[in-house]
């Protein structure tokens, strides 16, 4: 190896290490490693960029704005509740979420599959009061399993698939061909994250760690019509919020204080709540429930095109010592309040009998241009809005579904890439006002991107210096010639690029060397091919392995050596149960 390939397996050291022992974020040392391989002469700045016109890394940001478009319209909570259901415990939690992601993610590009359920499981483990950090890694870990099943399960069998086609000259293995290996190895995955689980942290939300965080007052009512009329209260997901409490039911004028969580909702129904902002949003944002007070009906403004500010009264508000109902705060201001915070104590009123006090922290529901008429008035100390709420449009929801069953569809029976059917659905959800540009321009995680596309420009210098050509025949050249020690050694190198560069590089890379050894060795190179796409997607020990792993590391609060610990012991699980199946299924002769 020349001077530039050990420069460059330094560098790649230096970034894991740093990745392992120091707690900055991996997008800052992938960044920083790649800038000193920029620096070095070792890639051109074409090389090193090549990761920001990289299909799949541009694929994940525009994934980003399709799932806004389901969360806008409601669709991330009907999947938190509908299909997730109520867990009863951690490990049944983590069951309920990986059959279906397994499952889906056999037949779908499990990318835009973990995107879908990222939020989803954000909301439900919040209702539920599930640490985050618990689901996260075993939603990648089902996504990557479940992939491995079929053909179109994962882009890295699509690559070494067309590989074999172009070496064979004939139609490449079948759809369900890779089912052999991938459902043993998607049971062992499950059941091994659930036998592991306890090696994962248990970290709490910033929030939960405040036990007096300001609660709200607010009133909902159950209108006509509603979804939640004839249901109990615990099975309409009214107990489910952490931090809220439903402290009375005004029915037909006659209070149901201690409400049981048997008592079943009537249309006309007013709830009043108690609890912290974030729950009050979900609650705001539920399918069946609106704002007890009418005011929010007579704003200026469409409802949907309204915002949430919070409002801090201060002494010379003109409104100290009356009510809101009677001091006609909406007139006032074009603005309608939702909800009250008083020093943390619960103020035991409708919210719209409330007696306002300076200091009162208001919730409302009013026009943008709130914000910039009163950011300055004497009326309040502090105006700040709420900048990641949006009313969900919940009559937009089956347009939202429609719109990513069209594009999994075109994907599914190949009319479409991945990348151009996942843009034509961006487009769709901001056309049809499923989500809007503000948001969709917010909803992207930049530092996933930065950290993928970093990955590849590393990725290729390892390639074009010859450093992971080198690793890579020495370690085979040490099998010795046998079949079997050879196809052990094909997946263990793999799975160790794999968790170094990314998974569709790593298998790339691999692919000649394979070829090669079982050339050498006189055998078929079928097995050795089916070895490299799951050993390349069996990427468990490090977060910049797999990009579904990339897109949990932050969501889930992780740091790197999280994955080694649980990720380390099921590669190498993986491999063993891979390198027994494989030549049964494509013998070597």
């Amino acid at each position: 190896m020349g001077w530039d390939a050990w420069y460059t397996l330094a560098v790649v050291a230096l970034c894991i290490g740093l990745l392992v022992y120091i707690r900055h974020a991996p997008d800052i040392i992938l960044m920083a490693g790649l800038t000193l391989l920029l620096l070095g002469g070792v890639l051109s700045p074409g090389e090193a960029l090549i990761g920001l016109a990289n299909e799949g890394m541009v694929t994940v940001g525009v994934l980003y704005i399709v799932v806004t478009g389901l969360r806008e319209t409601g669709g991330i909570a009907w999947v938190s509740n509908t299909i997730l259901g109520r867990p009863r415990s951690v490990p049944d939690a983590q069951l309920r979420l990986m059959l279906p992601v397994v499952g889906l993610s056999a037949f779908l590009n499990n990318t835009p599959v973990v995107a879908i359920f990222i939020p989803a499981v954000q909301d439900w483990a919040r209702r539920h009061q599930l640490a985050i950090s618990r689901l996260m890694i075993p939603l990648s870990y089902a996504s990557i399993a479940g992939g491995t099943c079929t053909l179109i399960g994962t882009s890295t069998n699509l690559v070494i698939n067309g590989l074999i086609i172009g070496e064979t000259g004939g139609t490449g293995i079948g759809m369900f061909e890779l089912a052999w290996v991938g459902l043993p190895v998607a049971l062992l995955v499950l059941l091994s994250t659930l036998l592991f689980s306890h090696l994962l942290p248990e970290r709490l939300s910033v929030l939960s760690q405040f036990a007096d965080a300001r609660e709200y007052t607010v009133e909902m009512l159950v209108p006509p019509g509603s979804p939640l009329a004839g249901k109990s209260i615990d099975a309409a997901g009214l107990r489910q919020l952490p931090g809220l409490y439903l402290v009375e039911i005004d029915r037909e004028n006659r209070l149901l204080p201690a409400v049981s969580p048997h008592e079943r909702l009537r249309e006309g129904d007013r709830l009043v709540f108690t609890g912290i902002i974030d729950s009050v949003l979900d609650l705001y944002r539920s399918k069946g429930l609106v704002p007890a007070t009418d005011q929010v009906f007579k704003l200026d403004s469409p409802r949907h095109e309204a915002c949430l500010i919070e409002a801090v009264v201060s002494d010379s508000f003109p409104l100290v010592g009356e009510s809101i109902r009677k001091g006609r705060f909406r007139t006032l201001y074009n603005a309608a309040v939702i909800a009250v915070a008083r020093n943390g104590r619960r103020i035991h009123r409708k919210v719209g009998d409330i007696v306002l006090r300076p200091g009162d922290t208001l919730l409302l529901e009013t026009r943008p241009s709130f914000l910039e008429q009163y950011r300055n008035s004497r009326d309040f100390f502090l105006v700040s809005r709420l900048y990641n709420f949006q009313l969900p449009r919940h009559e937009r929801g089956w347009v939202a579904f429609g719109i990513i069953g069209l594009m999994v569809l075109c994907v599914t029976l190949g009319w479409l890439s991945m990348l151009k059917a996942a843009m034509l659905a961006a487009g769709l959800m901001i056309v049809t006002r499923c989500t809007t540009g503000a948001i969709a321009r917010r909803a992207v995680d930049w530092q996933v991107l930065v950290v993928i596309a970093a990955s590849f420009g590393i990725g290729t210098a390892l390639h074009t210096t010859g450093a992971a050509h080198a690793i890579a025949t020495s370690i085979i050249g040490g099998a010795g010639g046998a079949p079997w020690m050879t196809l052990g050694m094909i997946y263990l190198v793999t799975a160790l690029f794999s968790a170094v560069v990314t998974n569709n590089a790593a298998a790339v890379l691999m692919f000649p060397i394979a070829l090669a050894s079982a050339s050498q060795l006189g055998i078929d190179f079928l097995p050795f091919a089916i070895t490299i796409m799951v050993a390349a997607s069996a990427s468990f020990a490090t977060p910049i392995g797999y990009q579904t792993n990339l897109m949990v590391y932050g969501p889930g609060g992780y740091h790197f050596t999280d994955y080694l610990r649980i990720g380390l012991p099921l590669t190498l699980l993986v491999g063993i149960t891979t390198v027994l199946i494989v030549p049964l299924v494509w013998p070597f002769q």
